[in-house]
């Protein structure tokens, strides 16, 4: 099969929303495709096209550390940061754990080398910090989060260059 990971169009929507809604069915925090477009970037967002098929996406965009968007609300402007935030990761259910999210955080961050971001933070969401620690991420506990996140969100950051090194 066929792996091709691409700049998302905005063709994609449709689907990145769709896999968005399934990631996260039962929990607050699906989004919906509007919030969705509010937090893409041109340059740092990709999906993973399997074969013809979207079998994942990363969307990412300049946010200022130990910041987050508000998943109430969309974006309501572009940041300028040093910082690039991750702000959503998601692998179709019949693809998980297959190494599929590695190879887009791979790309990401190799994409935030290029574009000359020094740090990249997110918000592990569901039980995913492990996976995060794993690609170079740390904790950052003391981080108030807002509710909407769920329990035992943690927000995590990392120098771009460490994210690479740890991966290795």
């Amino acid at each position: 099969m066929s792996d091709l990971i691409r700049g998302l169009t905005e063709a994609d929507w449709p689907e990145v929303a769709a896999l968005e809604a399934e990631a996260y069915a039962d929990t607050s925090l699906t989004e919906g495709e509007a919030a969705l477009r509010s937090r893409a970037a041109a340059g740092t967002c990709f999906v993973l096209d399997r074969g013809g098929r979207l079998a994942g996406y990363v969307l990412a965009l300049p946010y200022p550390r130990f910041r987050y968007p508000d998943l109430n609300r969309a974006e309501p402007a572009v940041h300028r940061s040093a910082n690039l935030h991750l702000h959503d990761l998601v692998v179709t259910t019949p693809q998980r754990r297959s190494g599929l999210g590695t190879r887009l955080v791979h790309h990401l961050t190799d994409t935030a080398r290029t574009r000359g971001f020094e740090t990249m933070s997110l918000i592990a969401v569901a039980g995913k910090e492990p996976f995060w620690r794993a690609n170079g991420y740390r904790p950052h506990h003391e981080a108030r989060l807002p509710a909407g996140y769920g329990d035992g969100a943690v927000y995590m950051s990392a120098r771009v260059a460490a994210v690479r090194e740890a991966s290795r």
